[in-house]
Order: C-alpha cells, then sequence, then structure tokens
C-alpha cells in the first residue's frame, strides 16, 4: 500500500470545485434510461453517448475531478480509435471503475440486500489499475420501511463495503465507501436520520476493524432527506442542517472528502442542496458531488442518439458541471441557474 499515493489521489477527487462524474450505469440501467427517450441500447450507442461527455471541453477540465466507469466502459475505445479512458486524462481528470456486483437479496431477510463481488476482487482490481483506475466505487443499498433495516443487514453491508476498501487500498486504489439509504418509500426526515446515523456509525466501525486508512478513501453518502412519498417534504435549509449534523456525528476528520450521490433527487435538487450544505462551512472534509442522473438527464435527452444533437447535449453537459461546481463552493443560486 502506496499511502502518499492513495491520500494525493483522494485529495484530487474532491479539489475545490470540482467533482466526480458517475458514468458507471450497468447495461441494464443504461438500457432503461435509453428506452425512456427511444435510444437503442448497444455497444456503440453506450460509448457514443459517453464519448460525447467525455469530450466536453472545457467542463471536463474545469469541473469534473473524475469519472466512475463500468466494466465495458473501462475497455472502450472512442470513434476515433481513442481509448475513452486517455479521453479522460487527457481533461485531467481520474479514471475510477465500479467493482461490485450489484445488490442481491439477502437471505432470511425479507426485503433487505447484500451487495456482492468480493470473490475474485483482489485479481479485479489488479486488472483495473493496469487499464487506469486509481479510484474504485461500491456501493451498498440501505431500504427503509416496515421492520427494516434490521441491524444484521447493515451490520453485513458495512463490512463487506470494509472488506472491498481494504483490498482496494491494498491495490493501491482509492476506495469510493457508498453506502446509499434510499429515498424511496414515506418515511419522514426523522427517520432518515436515525437510519443513515446507524449505517455510518457502523460502517466507519468496521473500516476501523480492517485498518482502512482514511486519509485515503472518500465517503459517498445520501443526504438526509424524507422518502419521496412523504407526505411532508424538507425545505433545502432543512436538508442543509441535518445532513451536515449527521455528518459531523458520524465522520472522522481524518477522510479528505464527501462526495454526495444524488439518489433520485432532481438535477436542481441536488445541487441546490450541495449549495446550501456547503454554505454552512467551514467544513471538516471536502464536500462535493458523485453524480450520475443529476449531471447526465438534460445531455442525454438533448442527445437523442443524434450525432447532430451532441453540440446541444455537450451544452447541457457543461452547464450542470458548472452549476454543481459552484454549489460545491457554497457560490450557486437560483438566478445563475435560470442564465443558462
Amino acid at each position: 500500500m502506496n499511502k502518499d499515493q492513495l491520500e494525493r489521489v483522494a485529495r484530487a477527487m474532491v479539489a475545490k470545485g470540482k467533482g466526480l462524474l458517475a458514468a458507471d450505469e450497468s447495461s441494464g440501467t443504461i438500457k432503461k434510461r435509453f428506452d425512456a427517450i427511444g435510444i437503442p441500447s448497444t455497444v456503440e450507442t453506450r460509448r457514443d453517448y459517453r464519448e460525447f461527455m467525455f469530450r466536453t471541453r472545457p467542463a471536463m477540465d474545469q469541473h469534473i475531478s473524475g469519472v466512475i466507469l463500468y466494466d465495458e466502459t473501462i475497455r472502450q475505445i472512442g470513434a476515433d480509435g481513442t481509448p475513452l479512458v486517455k479521453l479522460i486524462e487527457t481533461a485531467g481528470s481520474l479514471p475510477g471503475i465500479k467493482v461490485d456486483l450489484g445488490a442481491k437479496p439477502m437471505p432470511g431477510f425479507p426485503g433487505e440486500t447484500i451487495t456482492e463481488g468480493l470473490d475474485g476482487l483482489a485479481n479485479r482490481l489488479k486488472d483495473y489499475y493496469a487499464l487506469g483506475a486509481r479510484f474504485a466505487k461500491w456501493r451498498a443499498v440501505i431500504d427503509i420501511g416496515e421492520g427494516i433495516p434490521t441491524h444484521a443487514a447493515i451490520k453485513a453491508n458495512a463490512h463487506a463495503l470494509a472488506r472491498y476498501a481494504a483490498l482496494c487500498q491494498e491495490a493501491n486504489i482509492v476506495p469510493i465507501v457508498e453506502p446509499e439509504v434510499l429515498m424511496d418509500g414515506g418515511h419522514t426526515q426523522a427517520r432518515c436520520y436515525d437510519v443513515t446515523e446507524a449505517v455510518l456509525k457502523c460502517v466507519f466501525s468496521e473500516l476501523y476493524d480492517q485498518r482502512i486508512f482514511l486519509e485515503g478513501m472518500i465517503l459517498k453518502p445520501n443526504m438526509v432527506v424524507p422518502g419521496k412519498k412523504a407526505p411532508q417534504q424538507a425545505q433545502v435549509a432543512e436538508v442543509a442542517a441535518a445532513t451536515v449534523r449527521l455528518l459531523k456525528n458520524c465522520v472522522p476528520s481524518a477522510v479528505p472528502g464527501i462526495a454526495f450521490l444524488s439518489g433520485g433527487q432532481s438535477e436542481v435538487e441536488a445541487t441546490a442542496h450541495l449549495d446550501a450544505i456547503n454554505q454552512l462551512g467551514p467544513l471538516p472534509w471536502a464536500v462535493t458531488f458523485s453524480y450520475g442522473r443529476a449531471l447526465q438527464e438534460a445531455a442525454q435527452k438533448a442527445w437523442a442518439g443524434k450525432p447532430e444533437n451532441i453540440p446541444a447535449a455537450q451544452a447541457a453537459f457543461a452547464h450542470r458541471a458548472r452549476m454543481n461546481s459552484l454549489a460545491a463552493l457554497g457560490e450557486w443560486s437560483e438566478p445563475l441557474e435560470a442564465a443558462a
């Protein structure tokens, strides 16, 4: 383990005013998104879609610190023969890789899941490092419902996250630790707070047990929001205050940065919440974004699978990247959003 390298990469991932593009949708997930706008999901269309984002300059250079890739994408070659990884590196961004194999039903625990992918991970990480990956991502999924989550499911997922993180650091790859408490359902903001607190405390206990080098990791948590079906939704300031209070209670200051997931929030909601959180600084860690749909949705719709639409799609992507960059600095505003 090269601690200096791990810490250097982790800090670069959360560099001031920059955040992560989560372009690691599985082939199944991206097919659903393409289906919604009438685009066939093929190896070529998936490549073309990601390629136009990676070629969006200067947005990639100025606002995106790294890109989380899927196994297919990290191996792909662009239309002109340039590896997609090289496009990312040329823009000054870091290539990363999703390494978990998805959340599967947890035996004996109805409604709960355990993320798989530890078997053979050490060898896969060596391969990914050779392909250019300098960080990785593993997502644990915690749902809120009647009688769930159980402590057993939280602990099993936290243990898997810590095992994954240890394997990453041994391979000189920075782990993004992502314990996502879902915002589905009708639970209150207070319930989200309590569950996320239990999850984060368990995760950091397991990380400690596995001797994780905290300075060489990034946390990717959810914000403290009520469920999407909750009758009482929280104001932006309420989300920010609850989220900051929670993180200060749970996340050691040795962690270089927190890169939030958007978790089903709209593009503007995710930006507004991130901005409000950063306005409550100074915070012990860099706080930025690691967004998928909340960075890509407008660009995807503008593209619609047509080459002639690429300039408009790149403009949409550049706008969202800039808005989230401003939010990571606590400098976003609604007038700036509307001025695009």
